[in-house]
């Protein structure tokens, strides 16, 4: 308990340094620093807000202890207290056990998510375009904030691709209510099984959309990129079929040679603010590389992280004549695509949080 309680102590003596330096003029005029310092400061919060009732707890057991040893009338009084406190005492110890766990640092990060159409031509994009929305809904349950930073439509409404950009309004004040908290378990390959509004027949067709989520890189100097390791190539945005949208080159696309990423955007008018939205895609996928390549290094890295799993990992269906959703890494199964598909997507991230906890717990445990 030594051991836990120095750590906690140090988390809390880091808390208290934030919480001063977030009041200092220099973080509250940068709104980059007052982000990222908030997003560690709501991180070490969840230990704080055991820690410091733990402690109170201690002392109060402590000094019980101390009177009912010393014997008298005091003693006989105090007594009959240490029951309630020793069980209060027990469960703070268990808490502040369990909340100090190693988390994803990452957790109160908002997320860049990227629905791309698979196999399954024009099918394939009408789904991740049911999957965009589906996103969109969700994010709107939550109150987050949703940016479409680029879109590849097509012909019948579906998406080729499409690129979002989610947000929390404010920094959670627990990590776990983070949009990369939430989002990183919808990674992988999203299965769908229905008749394709381009099926004459009434055949069922199985088909395939991918999920990309990376965390947002909210101070860019937390990735290093060399303007000389980026080429900016700029062109005129076109629509679905090949139809021009805008009459000026304002679409950018960022090549990132040393490791051949490719970030498009040609959402905006402007060209300034293509380029700034590919820097930030750019910017999350590079880190995301980053972390990847270290977890490959790291064989001791836990499984279920999200950020160690294939990215093309089958990792649900959605069965549509018989209104079926089942999620193949939990065994997660209900008969309510309808309204995952409006947006009631908590259940099934609680079943992936859930099993992602079982597991940190154990790991924890060994």
């Amino acid at each position: 308990m030594n051991n836990q309680s120095d750590v906690a102590a140090s988390m809390l003596a880091e808390y208290e340094r934030i919480e001063v330096e977030m009041a200092s003029p220099a973080v509250l005029s940068s709104a980059q620093k007052m982000r990222s310092l908030g997003r560690r400061y709501a991180e070490l919060g969840r230990v704080v807000r055991v820690y410091r009732p733990y402690l109170q707890a201690k002392e109060d057991l402590e000094e019980v202890r101390e009177i009912v040893a010393a014997g008298g009338e005091d003693a006989e009084l105090f007594k009959s207290e240490l029951p309630d406190l020793e069980e209060s005492f027990a469960e703070l110890s268990e808490k502040l056990k369990e909340v100090l766990i190693p988390r994803d640092p990452d957790d109160a990060r908002d997320a860049i998510v990227e629905v791309k159409a698979g196999e399954g031509g024009e099918e394939s994009a009408l789904f991740a375009a049911d999957l965009e929305r589906m996103y969109e809904r969700y994010a709107e349950s939550k109150g987050w904030q949703v940016q479409i930073l680029s879109a590849t439509p097509t012909e019948l409404g579906g998406y080729k691709d499409i690129q979002l950009a989610v947000r929390t309004r404010s920094t959670p004040e627990d990590p776990a209510d983070g949009v990369w908290a939430h989002l990183k378990y919808e990674a992988g390959v999203h299965r769908v099984q229905r008749v394709p509004v381009t099926e004459s027949q009434g055949r069922i067709h199985t088909s395939a959309a991918g999920v990309l989520v990376f965390a947002e890189v909210d101070d860019p100097g937390e990735v290093e990129i060399n303007d000389a390791d980026l080429r900016i190539d700029v062109y005129r945005s076109s629509g679905p079929g090949g139809q021009s949208v805008n009459t000026t080159d304002s679409a950018v696309r960022i090549t990132h040679l040393p490791t051949g990423l490719v970030v498009a955007i040609q959402d905006e008018k402007s060209q300034i603010k293509n380029r700034e939205a590919a820097m930030r895609v750019l910017r999350s996928r590079l880190r995301q590389l980053q972390l990847d390549q270290q977890a490959e290094e790291n064989a001791a890295l836990r499984r279920s992280q999200v950020r160690t799993v294939d990215r093309s990992e089958r990792i649900r269906t959605y069965n549509f004549p018989e209104n079926r959703i089942s999620d193949h890494r939990t065994g997660y199964k209900a008969y309510n695509l309808d309204h995952v598909l409006a947006g009631n997507l908590e259940p099934l991230i609680d079943s992936a949080r859930q099993m992602d906890e079982t597991e940190r717990l154990a790991s924890a445990e060994e």
